[in-house]
């Protein structure tokens, strides 16, 4: 059995006696019903999760995977190549957006190479599971082979595995790689059979031929490599991206081991669609963090069935959003733990 068919068969769904139970303390609290909106189905969610009824999330790891596209060279981003490069060995140094928002709820990033375009020193602080260079162009070609999809899909059990092992009780999901946004916007439309206009965006910048030249970058890639619909590692391996991959299988160890997985932005939810293609009770562990201003967002979040708790205005990436929405999570504890039922205070007035 390989490592991703491992993962998919330690998968069960949330624990609903547990849910129902969170649910009764949740409208027992001292507060009209309801009042706490998306925090008290977050908390239901928590505890589905993890089987608690006061689970605690005091280990947070923010997981960034990090690698480069072929398709680049066909001019779909204004940004340098080299730019995955260098920024990813600024996250080793906490000097990224997403190091900042970590770092004020003490969540742990952890920068994984899974195809970097380039060679990182092995004193670094990077976790090394290099694949390849970069993907393929997919405008010529398929972007990888199957084996190499598969084996990106498992770079992602892996470390999520490792650092749920040293104590892990929440992930994030997080990705680098400069034109990142066309595979995704590419996998959206392969999925939707949608024109891919409607889900393409600005993502970190667009080339010097606009939305026009990106959208007939990413309708070549679909003709020329018929990714199967029906085949999400197909998919995958033709149109997708390694990190893309990587952040699949951080989704999928993240359920097999019943952690919730907040992920992230436009990139992260088209990763969760992956995984939930895989295996469809992954979403019981999704929690959904920041609406992204690219287009292809909504699209993929109602495509899973989610909904994105912040309207920030934000498309960094990084997993910037999802970093952001740990503090939510810590009030969904919180509340659970620290808030009085109306007995108890009706109790406690009696006392008086």
């Amino acid at each position: 059995m390989t490592l991703l068919q491992e993962a998919i068969q330690n998968i069960q769904g949330a624990n609903k006696e547990t849910m129902e139970q969170a649910r009764k303390r949740i409208d027992a609290l001292c507060k009209p019903p309801g009042s706490l909106g998306k925090l008290e189905s977050i908390a239901v969610q928590l505890a589905g999760i993890t089987g608690q009824l006061l689970p605690m999330l005091d280990k947070k790891v923010m997981i960034v995977c990090a690698a480069d596209h072929g398709v680049w060279e066909e001019g779909v981003t204004s940004n340098p190549q080299d730019v995955t490069l260098f920024q990813t060995l600024n996250f080793s140094k906490g000097g990224t957006g997403v190091c900042a928002i970590a770092h004020i709820t003490n969540a742990k990033v952890v920068t994984v190479d899974v195809g970097v375009k380039g060679d990182i020193p092995s004193d670094a602080g990077i976790i090394m599971h290099k694949i390849k260079h970069g993907t393929t162009n997919m405008a010529k070609g398929p972007a990888m082979s199957r084996k190499e999809a598969i084996q990106s899909i498992e770079v992602g059990i892996r470390v999520a595995t490792a650092e749920i092992a040293l104590g892990a009780n929440v992930l994030g999901t997080g990705e680098m790689g400069i034109g990142n946004t066309t595979p995704s916007a590419a996998i959206l439309a392969v999925m939707t059979g949608c024109d891919p206009l409607v889900v393409t965006g600005l993502g970190a910048g667009v080339g010097a031929g606009g939305i026009e030249h990106k959208v007939a970058v990413i309708k070549k890639a679909i003709e020329i490599n018929q990714p199967n619909p029906k085949d999400i590692i197909d998919v995958l391996a033709k149109v997708g991206g390694l990190e893309i991959g990587a952040m699949a299988g951080i989704i999928l160890a993240a359920a097999a081991y019943r952690k919730p997985v907040v992920i992230d932005g436009f990139i992260s939810t088209i990763a969760a669609l992956i995984a939930y293609k895989l295996e469809p009770k992954v979403k019981d562990y999704i929690i959904p963090s920041h609406a992204s201003e690219e287009p292809g967002a909504k699209i993929a979040a109602d495509l899973l069935g989610i909904e994105p708790m912040l309207h920030m205005n934000m498309r960094l990436g990084e997993g910037s959003g999802a970093a952001l929405a740990f503090p939510i999570l810590d009030a969904a504890c919180s509340m659970m733990k620290n808030m009085v039922t109306l007995e108890q205070s009706m109790n406690l007035l009696a006392k008086r």
